[in-house]
């Protein structure tokens, strides 16, 4: 896989080098304004700085050794675009709050354009009607308080089961991921589709869909696709990251099809009794909100049977993707540090946590964000774009830039984190939900992930189960020191080496088989 990237890129990198051949001989005329740009690496015509990136270390980690040369706000020239990089609580707030209006929107993408059903989900959606729509819809119907409260009898099942799967590999090594990455599906399938949809984790179908959506994130990096940085290219396809989407899509179609007609069905059926239709999940609630929107006029805010596929496709890949590398990292850096096992363990008792116990742990939540902190899921945010020409401590951020703000970096930042800024110690405290700059793991302003809420219920309450009901330890003869923390980077980052642990139950055997 990595052999083929390598090669991928080396033939784009071929073909842009003959561009530049003909632009060299036929070079453009007129003179631009110049600008005061930020800081940064010159480059090379045509490709600008997409060479360094090309390379083995991940490219949050190539930004971040940047900005301690060129500064904490940075420029770069990638392919034809303007890109600048927030490498510091600072500058993340003048991108995310000061000056967050102009820079609200989104790049087109081939991510938005095909997995999104032309940008009409809730990730890639750029700014607009549309997207306030949509941004309203999630804070007050998919992802409210009372909404996701609605749902804690379903994600305490799921929890459940996960214990149990855990327990009947008591002894054995486990692939932690393997078994998270199942309870987090099925648990958002049962909110997103139905109860009957989540049934078919674990059939030929579930797994079709897990292993495709693992796919659909390493196909959809924020800088990886060299065709969305270089237009002119882009019609070659020369990593066939277009022809991956397309092919991904054509499968969760068909999967979101059927779960679109069964929706559909019943509210035919009960339509035609003397009850009234209650919206049992996610898909429920954007069909009701679609046949309302039917009798109105024709507007660009008004919601389809493609937006319907399109919130199903961003909530799935979201909602299973952040939670489960979230956790397989937790569970990593636990592990690696016996100290912090033991202080998490010693908070739990004997009766299985619910999400109503979260207050009452706070080692565990700390566990949890300093574990957002050192490995964030999407350690460059989405990309955001300048809808106009704005300032920027001083400097020119040309309008159609792409900003990205570098959370590893800040997360790892000594002026932000003077005590020792890569270690995993669980005992500093801090917020995650965008007002602390210093700590970014699912964004803030305008396009902050709406469902963070969920994700940190989702998270905390796996994590708490699996200590409380399990004593954890490496396989026979893997030191501490030999487990790997390399990353493997799409447009989320997680573990580039499975990580296996084995789990001994600590329990009382008959609380694995209760049900509550």
């Amino acid at each position: 896989m990595e052999l083929t990237a390598t090669v991928s890129m080396a033939m784009a990198m071929a073909a842009i080098l003959a561009v530049f051949v003909l632009r060299s001989i036929f070079p453009p005329r007129g003179r631009r304004k110049v600008l005061n740009l930020p800081p940064g690496p010159r480059g090379w015509p045509v490709i600008g700085s997409l060479g360094v990136l090309a390379g083995a270390l991940p490219p949050h980690r190539v930004l971040a050794a940047l900005a301690t040369r060129y500064g904490p706000l940075m420029h770069l020239r990638l392919g034809s675009y303007h890109v600048v990089v927030a490498s510091s609580a600072e500058t993340a707030r003048l991108v995310l709050k000061t000056h967050d209006h102009a820079l609200a929107d989104r790049p087109l993408t081939t991510a938005g354009e095909i997995s999104s059903y032309g940008y009409q989900g809730i990730v890639h959606t750029p700014y607009g009607a549309y997207w306030r729509m949509a941004r309203k819809l999630c804070a007050t119907e998919l992802f409210s308080a009372r909404r996701v409260g609605s749902f804690e009898r379903v994600r305490a099942e799921e929890m459940r089961a996960l214990v149990r799967g855990l327990f009947r590999c008591a002894g054995s090594a486990v692939a932690v991921r393997e078994h998270v990455s199942g309870a987090t599906l099925r648990n958002i399938l049962c909110m997103a589709v139905g109860e009957k949809w989540s049934g078919c984790y674990g059939s030929a179908e579930g797994e079709a869909l897990r292993r495709t959506l693992d796919e659909a994130f390493a196909v959809t990096g924020a800088v990886s696709n060299v065709g969305e940085w270089v237009p002119w290219l882009g019609w070659l396809d020369l990593q066939g990251c277009s022809r991956r989407m397309k092919r991904l899509i054509e499968l969760h179609d068909r999967f979101y099809e059927k779960i679109v007609d069964e929706h559909e069905e019943r509210r035919r059926r009960a339509g035609t009794g003397d009850g009234e239709f209650v919206a049992s999940d996610l898909v429920d609630v954007l069909l009701q909100l679609t046949e309302e929107d039917s009798h109105r006029p024709e507007s660009e805010t008004k919601l389809t049977r493609v937006s319907v596929k399109a919130f199903i496709q961003d909530i799935i890949a979201g909602g299973t993707e952040s939670s489960a590398v979230t956790t397989e990292w937790a569970m990593s850096e636990l592990l690696r540090h016996p100290d912090a096992m033991a202080a998490a363990t010693a908070e739990l008792d004997c009766r299985w946590v619910t999400e109503r116990d979260l207050p009452d742990l706070p080692y565990i939540d700390a566990v949890v964000k300093e574990t957002l902190r050192l490995h964030p899921v999407g350690p460059l945010l989405v990309p955001h774009y300048a809808r106009e020409h704005t300032v920027i401590a001083g400097y020119d951020v040309p309008a159609g830039a792409r900003v990205l703000v570098n959370v590893w970096a800040i997360a790892r930042d000594p002026a932000s984190w003077p005590d020792a800024p890569d270690a995993f110690r669980p005992e500093r405290r801090f917020d995650v939900r965008g007002a602390h700059f210093e700590l970014l793991p699912f964004g803030a302003g305008r396009r902050i992930c709406p469902a963070y809420d969920l994700a940190m219920k989702l998270v905390a309450a796996g994590e708490a189960n699996m200590v409380q009901g399990f004593a954890w330890r490496l396989p026979d003869g893997v030191k501490q020191e030999d487990v790997s923390m390399e990353e493997h980077v799409g447009l989320s980052t997680k573990r580039k080496v499975p990580f296996v642990a084995v789990a001994e139950p600590r329990l009382p055997v008959h609380l694995y088989d209760a049900s509550d």
